[in-house]
């Protein structure tokens, strides 16, 4: 991937878990269950916005990312 396709998926990432984030604190109707499970989605998209953070730094530092063990 490149450094434009990296940056519209970490901002549709963020996007999806400010939205998402806002969608789980409303209350839910009585005797409702919620159609789509937003934890879930914000979960999701928490786990794409890190990943597609390390992919950034390892784009504009031209270095891969070592993570904790530098491997």
């Amino acid at each position: 991937m490149d450094l434009p396709i990296t940056l519209i998926l970490l901002t549709g990432a963020l996007l999806l878990l400010a939205v998402s984030n806002i969608m789980s604190r409303r209350p839910s109707p009585i005797g409702r269950v919620w159609p789509v499970p937003y934890n879930a989605l914000q979960f999701i998209s928490l786990l794409v916005s890190i990943a597609m953070a390390a992919h950034l730094v390892t784009l504009l530092t031209g270095t891969p990312f070592a993570g904790r063990m530098g491997n």
